[in-house]
C-alpha cells in the first residue's frame, strides 16, 4: 500500500464526516419550500442537505459536488462528458433527480446527465438515500437528488458574481441576483462554462483529443404572495450545451452532442385552515442532436415534451397527524430519429400518513397506485419510523417497494424496442442509527434490496439488440457519515467524510454488477481564521469491474484523489473573495470508466463578489 493510501485511510478513520445535515429540511417563516414532501415526510430515511460553502467549493459541476461529498459513485466519460450515478449499487436509471418537486429524469434514457445540470443554479441541494417512488415516481430506487430554488419573502437585494479560470483554458462565470420584499421574491441567474479540455495524459505524450465543451444555463425563480393564505410561484430553467466526445484512440471518428433542455413550473399554494393545497403545472422539454462524424453534415436527433400536473392536499387534523393526498398526471410526447413519433400518459394517486405517537416516536406509511397507457404498474408502498431513545441517540427504519418504468428508447426504438416490457420492481429495507454528542454527529446505516425484472439490452437471434426483463439483483451494504466541528475564538475547524460498502450481485451469475465499487470514501478538513479559509479534500474509490463476468483483466483499479484550496475575503462587510484550488494534488492517474482517463494535477483561480 502506498504512503498516499495510508494517509488517506488514517485521515478518514480520524475524521470521517459528511458536509451535510442529517435532519430534515426545516421551514423558516420567510421561506417558501418548493418540495414539501421532502420537508414533511422523510422522518424514517437519511436526508443530507449540502451546505452553501460545500456547494461553492465543488460548484463547477454537479458531478464533482456529489462525488466528493456523498457515497454515490459517479460514472464520468471524461471531464465534462456524460456523467451518471450509481447510488447504493443501482444503475444510473434507478436514481431520480427531483427539480423543485418534479422528477426530471430523461424520458428517452431514464436518467439525468449530471454534467448538464449546474450546481450553482440552486440554493438548496439535498440527497435522500433509499426508495422514493411513492412520491417521486419512476427511477427513485437507489435514492433521489433534490435540486431546489427556495424563495425568501424578506426585504433584500443582493448581487452575486463568481468567476473561475483554470488549466486547459477552462472558464466559468455565474451571476445571480436576489430581490425580495414581504410580498414578492425573485431569484435569477446565468451560468456559462467552457473548456478546451485538452489535458495531457499522465505518463504519456498524448493529450485528450476532441474533448472541448461549452454550456449555458439561465434560471429564474419568482414568487408573489397574493394574500396571507395564497402564494404563487414560478420556476424556469433553460440549458444549452455542446460537447465533443473525447476520443479513445487517435484514429477514432470525431463526434459531438448538443443538448437543449427547458423546464417551467407554476405552483399555487393555499392555506385553508387545517388544509394546505398545492397545485403544480409543469412543462419540460429535452432535445438532442448527435453528430456521428463532425466533418459531415448529417446528424440524428430526438426529443420529448412532457406536460405534468400535480395536486397535493395536506390535512392536519391534530398536532400529531399529517395526511397528504397526491394526484398527478403526465403526458410525454416523443419524436426522434430512433423512436419516430410516440406518446404515453401516466396518472397516479398517492396517500401519505404520518403520526406522532409520542414526543419521542414518529411513524409514517404511504402507498401509490397508477395507470399507464404502456404498462401495468405494481402497487407501491413505504413504511417507517423514527424513535428518539435518548437525547444523543435515535433509530430510524424504512421499508418500501419502488419501480422504474421502461424508457421511450426501451419501448419504441425502431427495430429494437420491446413494447411488452414490465417496469423494474424493487423491495428494500434500511435501518439507521444517529448519534449526536456535543460537536460530533454520526450516522450508521445498513440497507438491503431485491430488484426484479431489471431491463437489459441483449442480442437477439437476428443479431440485433433488444431490451428484455431478465436480471434479478440483490443489493446490500452499509454507510457511515460523521461530522465534527469546533470554534475557538476566531479559529474554526471542521472535519467531514463518508464511507460506503456496497455489494450488488446478479442472482444468476453471483457476480458484482459492473461499475459498482465495493468501497468508496470521501473526506474533507477545513480551517478558517477571520477572513482566511483553507480546506483539504479527498476521495478514495475501490476497484470496479467493467464486465458482467467480473474478468479481473479489465478491472479499473482503485484511486485516491486529493484537492486543496484557500481563499481570502478582502471585505469586512460583504464578500470580496479571491482564492485558488488545486485538483488532483498528487497527480494520480485514474479512470471512472474504462479508457476514459481523467485529468492530472490542475489549478483554478477564482473571484467571488457578493454585495
Amino acid at each position: 500500500m502506498t504512503a498516499k493510501k495510508l494517509l488517506l485511510l488514517c485521515f478518514l478513520w480520524l475524521c470521517p464526516c459528511v458536509l451535510a445535515q442529517h435532519t430534515a429540511i426545516g421551514q423558516l417563516e420567510e421561506v417558501v419550500v418548493s418540495d414539501t414532501q421532502l420537508r414533511d415526510f422523510t422522518i424514517s430515511q437519511t436526508l443530507l442537505k449540502l451546505q452553501d460553502s460545500v456547494i461553492r467549493r465543488n460548484a463547477h459541476s454537479l458531478t464533482a459536488l456529489l462525488e466528493y461529498t456523498t457515497g454515490i459513485y459517479m460514472k464520468e466519460h471524461g471531464l465534462g462528458m456524460v456523467s451518471s450515478p450509481s447510488f447504493r449499487g443501482t444503475t444510473s436509471s434507478q436514481t431520480a433527480v427531483i427539480w423543485n418537486g418534479i422528477n426530471i429524469n430523461s424520458q428517452l434514457l431514464g436518467q439525468t446527465d449530471f454534467n448538464t445540470v449546474s450546481a450553482r443554479s440552486f440554493n438548496s441541494i439535498a440527497i435522500k438515500a433509499g426508495g422514493g417512488s411513492v412520491v417521486y415516481g419512476s427511477g427513485a430506487i437507489g435514492g433521489t437528488i433534490h435540486l431546489n430554488n427556495d424563495l425568501k419573502f424578506t426585504k433584500s437585494f443582493n448581487n452575486d458574481l463568481q468567476l473561475y479560470y483554470g488549466d486547459f483554458n477552462t472558464s466559468s462565470a455565474t451571476y445571480k441576483i436576489t430581490a425580495a420584499s414581504n410580498k414578492w421574491s425573485v431569484n435569477g441567474g446565468f451560468t456559462k462554462n467552457s473548456s478546451d479540455n485538452d489535458y495531457k495524459f499522465i505518463g504519456k505524450e498524448e493529450r485528450n483529443t476532441n474533448g472541448q465543451y461549452y454550456n449555458n444555463t439561465v434560471d429564474l425563480a419568482a414568487g408573489y404572495k397574493i394574500n396571507a393564505k395564497n402564494t404563487l410561484k414560478f420556476y424556469s430553467q433553460v440549458f444549452d450545451g455542446e460537447r465533443h466526445f473525447s476520443l479513445t484512440s487517435p484514429n477514432a471518428t470525431k463526434t459531438k452532442y448538443q443538448d437543449f433542455n427547458t423546464r417551467n413550473l407554476l405552483a399555487w399554494t393555499s392555506f385553508l385552515g387545517k388544509f394546505v393545497s398545492n397545485v403544480k403545472l409543469a412543462h419540460i422539454t429535452e432535445h438532442y442532436r448527435y453528430f456521428e462524424d463532425i466533418n459531415r453534415e448529417g446528424f440524428s436527433s430526438g426529443g420529448v415534451k412532457s406536460y405534468i400536473g400535480k395536486y397535493d392536499l395536506l390535512y392536519l387534523p391534530t398536532s400529531k397527524i399529517k395526511i397528504n393526498a397526491i394526484l398527478d398526471y403526465s403526458r410525454n410526447s416523443g419524436l426522434g430519429s430512433g423512436i419516430q413519433k410516440k406518446m404515453r400518459e401516466v396518472s397516479g394517486a398517492s396517500l401519505l400518513l404520518q403520526y406522532r405517537i409520542t414526543n419521542r416516536w414518529d411513524a409514517e406509511i404511504s402507498a401509490r397506485e397508477e395507470a399507464s397507457s404502456d404498462y401495468k404498474s405494481p402497487l407501491l408502498f413505504a413504511a417507517g419510523s423514527r424513535m428518539v431513545f435518548v437525547k444523543w441517540y435515535q433509530l430510524q427504519w424504512n421499508i418500501s417497494r419502488n419501480y422504474r418504468i421502461p424508457t421511450f428508447n426501451d419501448l419504441y426504438w425502431v427495430g429494437s424496442g420491446n413494447p411488452d416490457l414490465k417496469p423494474e420492481s424493487a423491495y428494500q429495507a434500511e435501518i439507521s442509527h444517529q448519534f449526536s454528542y456535543k460537536n460530533i454527529q454520526m450516522t450508521a446505516t445498513g440497507f438491503g434490496m431485491k430488484i426484479k425484472d431489471m431491463i437489459r439490452w441483449l442480442p437477439t437471434n437476428s443479431g440485433n439488440w433488444s431490451p428484455v426483463n431478465t436480471d434479478k439483483v440483490s443489493v446490500y451494504g452499509a454507510e457511515a457519515l460523521l461530522q465534527w466541528q469546533r470554534k475557538i475564538n476566531n479559529h474554526s475547524f471542521r472535519c467531514n467524510g463518508t464511507y460506503s460498502y456496497t455489494v450488488s450481485l446478479d442472482e444468476k451469475s453471483h457476480k458484482q454488477l459492473f461499475y459498482v465499487p465495493y468501497h468508496k470514501m470521501t473526506g474533507a478538513a477545513s480551517y478558517s481564521y477571520k477572513r482566511l479559509s483553507a480546506y483539504y479534500q479527498l476521495l478514495f474509490t475501490g476497484e470496479v469491474f467493467t464486465t458482467s463476468d467480473n474478468n479481473p483483466k479489465y478491472n479499473i483499479g482503485d484511486y485516491n484523489i486529493s484537492n486543496i484550496g484557500a481563499d481570502y475575503n478582502f471585505s469586512k462587510k460583504n464578500i470580496w473573495l479571491l482564492g485558488f484550488k488545486v485538483l488532483n494534488l498528487w497527480n494520480e492517474k485514474y479512470e471512472c470508466l474504462d479508457q476514459r482517463t481523467m485529468p492530472g494535477r490542475n489549478i483554478t483561480v477564482y473571484l467571488h463578489l457578493n454585495y
